[in-house]
């Protein structure tokens, strides 16, 4: 196989290519036509690496697409998921090349959705393509669910999973949107946090007013926002909502230790980030603070003037935007719930306020010694010559609890991307080993099941 990879490395790479430069956005809605030309260039993708039975099946969003391969009687059935929306490109300015032009230097490809999740999807495209070629058919039965919501939290794939439970039925999830714990060393993740996002709008005059004339006698709503939002963490890095913790596990001897055999050096991560220090929850780790527990975190702040020089006003708006990274038992809804109350009781007089709920999803915990995860590892090994360790990551796949769930199958998190490759951040990339010895631990992996 490795010899077969080699051989069609170059025409692989053109194709990625031509995937990564189609601007698939799917939170911005002039975008809408790039997000279905990504989902037919997929449909096409998968017909030539022998699929059959391909759908581009028409939501009240974007497409999900939908092909599949069963003729191995008797074998395991194995539901591959991806999408190949990404996020928005922005800040332009801090790309070294444009996003949506990809280029190749020092062996990595650097566009727009190279690592997410263009760039992994595109392994087991490439994948079962050259298992069809070595042996007319593949090992395994296959099914592709390819949506392209992933990046504004798959509003109606969920629905979709639960409509069509025949169709999707199959033995394991295989799901390659993670990441390597470092170069060289995988990982298979075995729990995501579930994530809630929100805004909160204040408003205080029913106009911007000169700062001479009214300020100091009238409501800033600047200055009510920044109080609001302060409200929301202790001075110890703990949440101050009431009932936040509330279905937190208790964190056992039995994890902290599974949590410490992953590698971290907290020094080299705060030079490389340009930190003096870290942050968060007294008692717990970083890696404990990023893997299981609770979050949430302001990501962004609006208000008053934000151009060049100054403007002397009283801001009569202000926008504020949050977001919670959830575990163990935290309900979505039951966290903003509380969030939005907490938020109501600590508006300042003289403001109205209004809430609004973007994302909503729940963790998800898997077992890393199911068989199928098992067996995963053994195929880092093979190809890598390390054995794949099982972290607790600290992001969200919305979609994950919902496979699992309504499924009734394992999942099995198969990442090839790293840590330090940019996802949602300008200069993504993918390492081109990675890609290459990807689609050989994939085909291993299906070889072994």
């Amino acid at each position: 196989m490795q010899k077969a990879i080699e051989q069609h490395k170059n025409a692989f790479l053109n194709e990625l290519e031509e995937f990564l430069k189609i601007q698939s956005i799917s939170a911005v809605p002039a975008h809408k036509s790039d997000v279905q030309k990504g989902a037919k260039w997929v449909a096409s993708s998968l017909e030539k690496a022998g699929m059959e039975n391909i759908e581009v099946i028409e939501t009240e969003g974007h497409p999900i697409v939908y092909g599949e391969w069963l003729h191995a009687e008797g074998q395991p059935t194995i539901l591959i998921y991806g999408h190949y929306d990404v996020q928005p490109a922005d800040p332009l300015d801090l790309w070294e090349t444009p996003p949506f032009e990809p280029v190749i230097r020092d062996n990595k490809i650097f566009a727009r959705g190279a690592t997410d999740d263009k760039g992994q999807l595109f392994i087991h495209i490439k994948a079962m393509e050259l298992l069809m070629q070595e042996d007319g058919m593949l090992p395994v039965n296959v099914k592709f669910c390819i949506e392209g919501e992933e990046e504004i939290a798959s509003p109606h794939l969920g629905t979709f999973i639960e409509e069509n439970t025949d169709k999707l039925a199959t033995d394991a999830v295989v799901i390659s949107d993670t990441s390597f714990i470092k170069e060289g060393l995988p990982a298979i993740c075995t729990s995501l946090r579930g994530a809630l996002a929100m805004e909160v709008k204040v408003k205080t005059a029913n106009t911007d007013l000169h700062s001479g004339v009214y300020g100091g006698g009238v409501p800033n709503a600047v200055h009510s926002l920044v109080r609001i939002l302060d409200s929301l963490h202790s001075e110890d890095g703990s949440i101050a909502v009431d009932g936040f913790y509330e279905g937190v596990p208790e964190l056992t001897e039995e994890l902290k230790e599974e949590i410490a055999r992953i590698p971290s050096d907290d020094e080299a991560m705060k030079q490389e980030l340009g930190l003096t220090s870290l942050f968060g929850e007294k008692g717990f780790s970083f890696k404990e603070r990023t893997g299981i527990r609770p979050t949430l975190e302001l990501n962004g702040i609006s208000g008053g003037y934000q151009g060049d020089g100054i403007k002397t006003i009283v801001p009569s708006e202000a926008t504020g935007k949050i977001s919670c990274r959830l575990v163990g038992e935290q309900d979505p809804q039951h966290i903003y719930e509380l969030i939005e109350k907490h938020l109501l009781e600590h508006q300042p007089a003289g403001t109205t306020m209004t809430v609004n709920q973007f994302i909503q999803a729940r963790p998800v915990s898997l077992d890393s010694n199911d068989p199928m995860i098992q067996k995963a590892a053994d195929a880092y090994e093979k190809v890598y010559g390390e054995r794949a360790l099982f972290p607790k990551e600290g992001g969200s796949i919305p979609i994950v609890e919902v496979f699992a769930r309504v499924l009734e199958a394992p999942v099995v998190l198969m990442g090839f991307g790293l840590p330090s490759e940019n996802l949602h951040a300008p200069n993504e990339h993918f390492h081109i080993d990675n890609f290459t010895k990807g689609i050989e631990t994939v085909c291993t992996y299906f070889k072994s099941l």
